[in-house]
């Protein structure tokens, strides 16, 4: 499996039991994903390498306690340490409206309804305490929060989402 084809569940932040389990922060609010399936891919240097679930439970608030097969032991479960979790694209249920996903929208144009075309997002910025939208105009790069307030349509079919920025924020990024 290609990492292209995942998206990102978790990361496994410590070592649960002598038994080899787990705690798996989750990056999603639907931890079900997790918790109903038979196996996970784990990034194990740069390869996606299938791990098979025997149990797994809510551990508190977003983390899951979870044994894999043939993880039975802490020195077992300490080589998973920090490793991240991953599960095909093809398992997210579909969105609609102005909701997405962050790795559906790379490509989409950005315009914004007083500036017009600002450009093409290239990436999410989502280690913030806001996500941002990185767009590319003309050789620069432009930062727009992704704000609730900002956004006006996402639309799927033309990969276009509108926004409106306060004024001057674009502006910003464009006068040297």
């Amino acid at each position: 499996m290609r990492k292209e084809d995942c998206f990102f569940v978790g990361t496994i932040v410590s070592k649960f039991s002598f038994k080899g389990e787990v705690l798996v922060k989750t990056d999603s609010d639907d931890s079900a994903l997790l918790e109903n399936r038979e196996s996970v891919f784990v990034e194990l240097g740069k390869e996606l390498i299938p791990f098979f679930i025997e149990r797994c439970s809510y551990h508190k608030a977003n983390l899951l306690r979870i044994k894999f097969e043939e993880v039975d032991t802490e020195r077992d479960a300490e080589a998973l340490l920090r490793q991240s979790l991953f599960l095909p694209l093809s398992l997210l249920p579909k969105l609609s409206g102005n909701k997405f996903y962050y790795h559906e929208v790379i490509g989409f144009e950005v315009v914004d309804v007083h500036y017009g075309r600002v450009g093409v997002i290239t990436h999410i910025n989502d280690r913030s305490s806001q996500p941002i939208f990185e767009i590319e105009h003309e050789g620069r790069q432009i930062l727009i929060p992704l704000h609730d307030d900002f956004l006006k349509e996402v639309n799927r079919k033309d990969k276009t989402i509108t926004v409106a920025t306060p004024e001057g924020l674009i502006e910003l990024y464009l006068n040297d």
